[in-house]
């Protein structure tokens, strides 16, 4: 037996020191350590938390793979917060496949989970090894509610869902950064798109995933406008109702940035426009990553003023339910909580998890393990109206 139950590598990071805090604060049987490139400052962290949940600490460095792999050969799970993932994440990857651990990480960057799909999943497959990306805001609220909606639509053959985010959080240096360097690579997003497409996974030939393709358009059950929101969210969501029965023989789903007035969702548009111009200019990208560096993050104060709500609606024939995801402050205190869930479930799930591997999404993972974790922990998942 391995003997920690999780390591967190990149525990001297922003995210990873609330992770640290988060896991500190859980069951007394959990065995965990820290990793990173600096001992002394792993073992300041591990010293500021409680004596009795204090956890070991192990140096390892992405530039040297028998230390990645010497770490991951102690892991049942790897929590990895080591970003921008395009640059740093591979190397984690890498080592959990080769020493038969489980991994999650909160990346939201489509290329790179692409291109780890085309290298790794069918390593991790023979390896019997579940790599599942995105398990902070992007995309355990979008890939859990819309589960949880299709869950109240029953046995349904063809279902319909719509997931309308509204959020308020600041963002830290490497969000930041993972950002401008996604937006700059236009070309390289959509051949990993393309590589990956023969992996993706199969489904039955009577069965149907597909995108709901709508414009700006005005919600009057949501008293909103609703933009499409072009993140790796929807994709995840999708890849889930492809590898699991219980979304239909047909299922649809969009995802919305839900805004009140016309003015404000028009603003952000023409804000994030201007950002994604700039990051396509050698001079102006460099201004931007120095607008804010990795490490950085809001402050507690700020945290507490955070909040996100997800609307799903779900549609299935004739019946209708309204759902809804709820937290706090989602990039940092809730993406922290998500993610440590989610390698708690993976350790200790046991026979209630799906039987998968490769690279796969959240709900294909850990489906209903995970939704009951995330509402214990304070993430509230409920149904706010059923026509039945």
């Amino acid at each position: 037996m391995k003997p920690f139950d999780i390591v967190v590598f990149g525990a001297t990071g922003f995210t990873g020191g609330l992770v640290c805090e988060y896991l500190a604060g859980q069951q007394d049987d959990l065995r965990w350590a820290i990793a990173g490139r600096n001992k002394g400052r792993l073992e300041a962290i591990a010293d500021g938390l409680p004596e009795a949940r204090r956890p070991a600490v192990m140096e390892a460095n992405i530039s040297d793979p028998e230390s990645m792999r010497a770490m991951t050969g102690q892991a049942r799970v790897l929590l990895t917060t080591v970003g921008p993932y395009m640059k740093y994440g591979e190397p984690a990857i890498a080592a959990c496949v080769a020493t038969g651990t489980d991994y999650v990480d909160i990346t939201g960057e489509p290329e790179f989970v692409d291109r780890m799909m085309v290298k790794y999943h069918q390593a991790a497959v023979t390896a019997g090894v579940r790599l599942i990306s995105c398990c902070g805001f992007d995309s355990i609220p979008p890939d859990l509610g819309a589960f949880f909606t299709v869950l109240q639509l029953g046995d349904a053959e063809s279902k319909r869902v719509e997931g309308f985010v509204r959020a308020n959080g600041a963002y830290s240096g490497g969000t930041w950064h993972s950002a401008v360097e996604a937006m700059a690579n236009h070309k390289g997003m959509r051949e990993a798109r393309r590589l990956r497409r023969p992996l993706l996974p199969a489904i039955a030939a009577d069965r149907t995933v597909r995108s709901i393709k709508t414009g700006i358009h005005r919600r009057r059950e949501l008293g909103a406008w609703a933009c499409p929101l072009p993140t790796i969210d929807p994709d995840i969501v999708k890849r889930s109702a492809r590898a699991r029965e219980e979304y239909g023989q047909e299922f649809a789903y969009g995802h919305y940035v839900q805004v009140k007035s016309f003015g404000r969702m028009l603003g952000g548009i023409l804000g994030v426009s201007a950002i994604a111009g700039l990051a396509q200019i050698p001079w102006t990208r460099r201004m931007l990553l120095k607008h804010r560096r990795p490490g950085q993050g809001p402050s507690e104060e700020e945290r507490s003023r955070g909040w996100f709500t997800l609307t799903f609606l779900g549609q299935a024939g004739e019946r209708r339910v309204k759902t809804q995801v709820r937290g706090g402050e989602p990039g940092y205190t809730e993406t922290a909580k998500m993610v440590s869930e989610s390698a708690l479930a993976l350790a200790f799930g046991g026979d209630r998890l799906p039987s998968t591997s490769g690279l796969v999404t959240p709900a294909a993972a850990m489906g209903e393990v995970l939704v009951e974790r995330l509402q214990r922990a304070g993430i509230s998942f409920e149904v706010i109206e059923d026509n039945a």
